[in-house]
């Protein structure tokens, strides 16, 4: 079984993210994006979550199904992407925590929280997915 999950890690924003200042997904349409979905399940619910609890629920959510014993197997039948590759870090400026535990919680680039992440020596640290080859 493929997982998504980090421990004891921070995700900072991507190299190439175009803001310095994060911004709430703009929704577009009467439709959430998943940006817009990850983005209210995890602020609602901080450290609440695993990242594979996120994926499988918006998953599930986006493809009506309401079993999410059987949305976790199918989704997981084969490796996913990561919240490295959500749009939170590489274009909206969310850097992403994950506790001992693999819960998420997301902090906005400018925060003195954010930088205090960024800094700490004791977390595994990686970088949000890049939008663009580099």
């Amino acid at each position: 079984m493929h997982t998504t999950n980090y421990y004891n890690t921070f995700i900072e924003i991507a190299e190439d993210c175009p803001l310095s200042v994060a911004e709430v997904p703009p929704q577009k349409g009467d439709e959430k994006s998943v940006a817009n979905l990850q983005f209210d399940m995890i602020m609602a619910n901080p450290y609440t979550y695993t990242s594979d609890d996120v994926l499988v629920t918006i998953y599930a959510l986006r493809n009506g199904i309401d079993s999410l014993s059987q949305a976790r197997d199918t989704f997981f039948s084969k490796g996913q992407a990561c919240l490295r590759a959500s749009p939170l870090g590489k274009r909206y400026g969310w850097g992403v925590h994950y506790n001992a535990e693999g819960k998420v919680a997301l902090y906005p680039t400018e925060s003195v929280e954010y930088e205090q992440f960024r800094c700490d020596t004791s977390l595994n640290h990686t970088k949000a997915m890049r939008s663009k080859r580099g």
